[in-house]
Formats: structure tokens, sequence, C-alpha cells
């Protein structure tokens, strides 16, 4: 379906800022900007699939190289 192109460690953080993010939105109602973490789904969603658009459309890729 998506071709994998974030890497294990990538893959990792993404995960933890979007937990981070999301949690920090739950724990933190009365914040005027609260609205601006629900930005961690992406990150979130990117680390969940391993495939980041942003990666696709600039040929960049964190997973290692196979060897032949």
């Amino acid at each position: 379906m998506f071709k994998k192109n974030v890497g294990t460690t990538d893959r990792i953080l993404r995960l933890v800022l979007g937990v981070v993010l999301l949690g920090a939105w739950y724990l933190y109602p009365d914040l005027g900007w609260r609205n601006w973490l629900l930005i961690g789904i992406i990150p979130l969603v990117t680390g969940l699939i391993s495939s980041c658009p942003l990666y696709s459309i600039f040929g960049w890729s964190t997973c290692p190289t196979r060897k032949s």
C-alpha cells in the first residue's frame, strides 16, 4: 500500500512525539492553544504506518539500505 520510508529510530521518535503531544492535549484542557497539540496525530500515524508523505515527495528515506 504505502512504501516504507521511515526507519526504526525515526519511527520510534515519531511515535513518542505523537503520544506526548496527544497526551498533553488530553492532560491540559485549559490551554488556550491546546488544539495545536492535535498536530501530534501526524507523527503518530506516520510512525504507525512507517511511511511519510513528505519523505516520498522529496525522495528521502531513513530506512537502511539493503545489501545485495
